[in-house]
């Protein structure tokens, strides 16, 4: 399929799973929008990265997904959203009861309360345009629970919510929203903890993934960025039209168990 004439803005995306979802949408002929707090040559690097290689519009936008003013602001300067991709996210592991409040906060903030503004804000240029699709990139945490992760349990499961709300919201128009719930998913930043995990428990490489890091993960492999950037092309594509306000988990089994 070919989303040429679509422009996709992905919050959190100068790595990991943002950058490689909006490397797929480009592949497929979308112009990207990337986007991250900073505001580095690196960042707008990768932008002309996949502009040369597609042959698409690429350009990173600054914007701070803590703050609501700045999450509408992104959508307001980017002037065009077709494809909306919600990814922005932190992470932060603590029992409840010694869980900091700062930490609570900026992991809503971010995690949940970003993908209402930005989903405000791109609404009424979705109806313009006359088509669109939102996708919220939630997680196996916004259907299950783990210990020591209570804010960004509240915060994914609340992105599923919101998303069943505005696919009921959008169900007579063209326009669709869905969530995305990944299990572990092989991004730099998992990579980098491999050999630390590695040394913890005596392991090797293959050993320490299956055994500990996937353990939940009934497949036994990390999902790849690839992998969940391809399934936000086909929530792009027209077999996925009447597809809304529904999870697609992409975990290896994990929310099978």
């Amino acid at each position: 399929m070919s989303l040429k004439g679509k422009t996709a803005i992905i919050t959190g995306s100068n790595s990991g799973i943002g950058l490689g979802v909006a490397w797929e949408l480009a592949r497929a002929g979308a112009d990207v929008v990337l986007n991250s707090f900073t505001d580095r040559d690196a960042d707008h690097a990768l932008a002309d990265e996949i502009a040369a290689e597609t042959g698409t519009y690429a350009r990173y936008i600054k914007a701070d997904m803590s703050k609501g003013d700045e999450c509408r602001a992104l959508i307001e300067t980017a002037g065009k959203c077709d494809i909306l991709v919600n990814n922005a996210g932190i992470q932060h592991v603590a029992p409840i009861d010694e869980f900091p409040a700062e930490k609570w906060d900026a992991i809503i903030a971010i995690n949940m309360n970003s993908a209402f503004h930005t989903t405000a804000a791109a609404l009424p240029l979705m109806r313009t345009a006359g088509w669109g699709r939102v996708i919220n990139i939630a997680s196996a945490h916004g259907l299950t629970a783990s210990p020591f992760k209570a804010a960004y349990v509240a915060a994914k499961h609340g992105v599923v919510g919101m998303t069943k709300t505005v696919a009921l919201e959008t169900a007579q128009e063209p326009i669709t929203c869905n969530a995305v719930c990944p299990g572990y998913v092989l991004t730099p930043l998992v990579e980098a903890q491999i050999p630390d995990t590695m040394e913890k428990y005596k392991m090797g490489r293959d050993e320490v993934i299956k055994k500990v890091m996937l353990e939940r993960q009934p497949s036994k492999e990390f999902a790849t960025v690839e992998q969940l950037g391809g399934t936000c092309v086909f929530l792009c594509s027209d077999a996925a039209a009447q597809i809304t306000g529904t999870t697609l988990s992409v975990d290896g089994g994990w929310t099978a168990l």
